[in-house]
């Protein structure tokens, strides 16, 4: 989950469904999850989680920024989701004066709330099946180019039908790779200000060392707030606009909870692939993944050298960075744990099961797709390692800011001059929105540290490339000195170099421009594919869609649910302890305490310093009502709920739909989740919401959002 935070389970390969495994459509929990939830402690109806005529759990739920999930927790439109959600908007709005990421910030009315340039919500409204309307335009005899376009051309007419008028956002996905279809109704608020921020030694304790851990210690949250018109509709950012009156928010819990007590999480999980079969976890694990690795490291080597020389350079790419460190851990912890568990091993079982079944007669339709599909992995192996080399490089903003510029001088230049005076201040706007909080030496560096991993361990890397390369003797150094005049000698090293072209535009000058040739080269490669390859795809994506249809009709009384894709699902289980463990003072190994915060502490050290103030509330043992009943401050807590990247962030609810935690982080034991789920290793690590609550008012003294909330003692 995180950061793409990502508390990753794993599913056996035709996905049986245990207790707790299973990313489910809200309007399909009375039908096939309701009792199974019931018996486990809900409290609640199926009309009381999703309605579409009445006010409903879902209602109080968003996807934030387009990558997280967070929860409407007050009447007037507050949002809390997790710290490292917010943390590009909090570090966007901080300066080397003004430093709310180390510092944090508390707006003391709502006047001093700050708006991000660019942060919105999705409100979902409603969903609905769509499959036999869509599959009823295609046919067997279609390729996936043709099939793809008959699907997309209804897809765009569905879309229209349902937007009444572009009030909403409509939007038609496919399901069990392209055999199902849903489409789903949002409304987008544009008007999200920043509230409060713990400081990042809360927000962030623990860094990169306990990324992935547990036990865990982190205040991984922040407050936000939806502003709308004076009628309560979305609308651009205006000093006229007032907090949104949601339909629904959540009822935050002071009373705590038990081992083994009901817990569901309402979120939009970002991506899984548990269909996948073994060929394709060992080309991840033996090719895939390691660039990827190696790649990571390679750019986070250079940040960290200029982050830590310059406050105001270690602000502009602190996102950055943590996305990147992020996945790193991420990446290597899924090739460790994939590798340990034998996963594609047990994927290769199951294969032999299916490969049984579609053998036999009436089943000839599958009978080749494993085959195919073997096959296409082979081929592709190199294909995989190359890309996640050049993924990483594309990562580095100066090898793709040409690129994308340079397309748009292009359409510029071929203008009338009516036309080009019309396009100029927002081309001017695009410029300074680009190279605003770009390091000129880091992004150099990081450039030049990529190309020649790239031109040394990709095989066929892009042409200008493998040619620069082939006359460069020096490594790294011979890579630095070629950017070094390239930069000099171009018009993209700079926005002031830029807005100086715009005023006497050249096309010679740009069509020989150093990094617009490099960055155009190193986009055609990212995009190239040989016809050979395009049918590869096209032979692979059929046989990957049979092979999910087989599978089902193999095993029809099952129950399933689909990959996450990013649309809202629930996942419901319980609080669920680990075995004990020394390193966790607490009684027992499902939370962890204030007191085991402490024992982290190390001054002055980036990922373990705290505030003085939080120690000296400890040491008081000032917790006020957000105290365990025995005494104790929670901090993190367990739970074995299915979640993945995407739903950091997201609400963790017991029986009565109340809130008592924040979902953000997974174990490192269960990285395999993406592709397969072990119902006895998999965790979610949640910031409990006492902690949260006791942060805002004893630690920040802003009691005044305390007053906002619906709270339940």
């Amino acid at each position: 989950m995180k950061k793409f935070i990502i508390c990753f389970i794993l599913a056996v390969f035709a996905i049986p469904v245990n207790a707790n495994e299973g990313m489910w459509f809200l309007m399909h929990i009375k039908r096939l999850n309701y009792v199974d939830m019931q018996k486990m402690g809900l409290q609640l109806t199926p009309e009381e989680i999703y309605s579409v005529n009445n006010a409903s759990l879902k209602d109080a739920i968003v996807q934030f920024g387009g990558g997280c999930t967070a929860e409407i927790i007050s009447d007037k439109g507050l949002v809390l989701t997790n710290h490292h959600c917010g943390y590009g908007a909090i570090a966007e709005l901080s300066t080397a004066e003004n430093d709310y990421l180390t510092n944090g910030f508390w707006a003391k009315n709502l006047k001093e709330e700050l708006k991000p340039k660019s942060l919105s919500v999705r409100f979902f409204v409603r969903m609905d099946d769509v499959s036999k309307r869509i599959l009823g335009r295609v046919n067997d005899q279609m390729t996936e180019l043709e099939r793809e376009a008959a699907i997309n051309q209804e897809i765009s007419k569905i879309e229209m039908e349902n937007n009444e008028d572009g009030k909403y956002t409509v939007s038609v996905k496919s399901f069990y790779n392209g055999n199902e279809f849903y489409y789903f109704v949002y409304q987008d608020f544009n008007d999200v200000r920043l509230v409060g921020t713990p400081p990042k030694s809360i927000g962030k304790f623990g860094g990169d060392t306990d990324n992935w851990e547990w036990p865990r210690h982190t205040g991984d949250f922040s407050l936000f707030r939806v502003y709308a018109d004076k009628d309560g509709n979305p609308a651009e950012y205006s000093e006229d606009n007032v907090p949104l009156k949601p339909k629904y928010h959540l009822t935050t819990s002071l009373k705590g909870f038990e081992d083994n007590d009901f817990a569901m999480i309402l979120g939009y999980p970002g991506r899984t692939n548990r269909w996948m079969p073994g060929a394709g976890i060992e080309q991840n694990v033996n090719y895939a993944y390691p660039a990827w690795v190696e790649a990571s490291r390679t750019s986070m080597n250079v940040m960290e050298k200029y982050m830590k020389k310059d406050q105001q350079v270690n602000l502009d790419y602190a996102s950055s960075y943590a996305s990147i460190a992020n996945y790193w851990k991420n990446r290597q912890g899924m090739i460790d744990a994939l590798k340990q568990h034998e996963t594609a091993q047990t994927k290769y079982k199951d294969e032999e099961s299916f490969q049984e079944w579609a053998s036999k007669k009436g089943n000839e339709k599958y009978a080749d797709v494993m085959n195919t599909i073997n096959d296409y992995y082979k081929k592709t192996n190199e294909i995989s390692r190359h890309n996640n080399y050049l993924s990483l490089l594309l990562r580095t903003r100066s090898a793709v800011i040409p690129y994308r510029l340079g397309k748009e001088l292009e359409y510029y230049m071929d203008q009338n001059e009516a036309k080009q005076a019309e396009l100029k201040p927002k081309f001017e706007e695009g410029i300074e929105s680009m190279y605003d909080g770009l390091y000129l030496p880091l992004e150099r560096d990081m450039l030049a540290a990529q190309l020649d991993l790239y031109s040394r361990k990709a095989k066929n890397p892009a042409p200008l490339v493998a040619k620069i390369a082939a006359g460069n003797k020096k490594g790294v150094e011979g890579w630095q000195s070629y950017l070094e005049t390239a930069f000099k000698k171009s018009i993209f090293a700079s926005k002031e170099k830029l807005n100086a072209f715009l005023e006497k535009p050249d096309a010679e000058v740009l069509k020989n421009d150093p990094l617009y040739l490099l960055s155009q080269d190193l986009l055609d490669r990212y995009r190239y594919k040989s016809e050979e390859e395009k049918q590869w795809d096209n032979d692979f994506q059929r046989a990957y869609r049979l092979m999910v249809q087989g599978m089902r009709t193999q095993n029809p009384d099952k129950k399933y649910y689909p990959d996450a894709n990013s649309t809202l699902r629930l996942t419901y289980g319980k609080i669920n302890s680990l075995p004990a463990d020394k390193r966790n003072d607490a009684k027992e190994n499902y939370y962890t305490t204030l007191k085991g915060t402490v024992a982290k502490y190390q001054p002055g050290d980036a990922e373990f310093d705290m505030p003085k103030k939080l120690i000296d509330l400890y040491e008081k043992k000032d917790f006020g009502q957000y105290a365990d009943k025995d005494g104790y401050l929670p901090v993190n807590f367990l739970s074995d709920n299915d979640i993945t990247g995407g739903n950091s962030g997201s609400p963790v609810l017991n029986g009565k739909g109340e809130l008592i935690g924040i979902a953000f982080d997974g174990n490192i034991e269960a990285m395999a989740g993406d592709v397969i789920f072990d119902d006895q290793l998999q965790r979610c690590i949640n910031v409990d919401i006492r902690y949260v609550l006791f942060l805002i008012d004893k630690l920040a003294g802003a009691g005044h959002i305390i007053d906002e909330l619906t709270l339940v003692k």
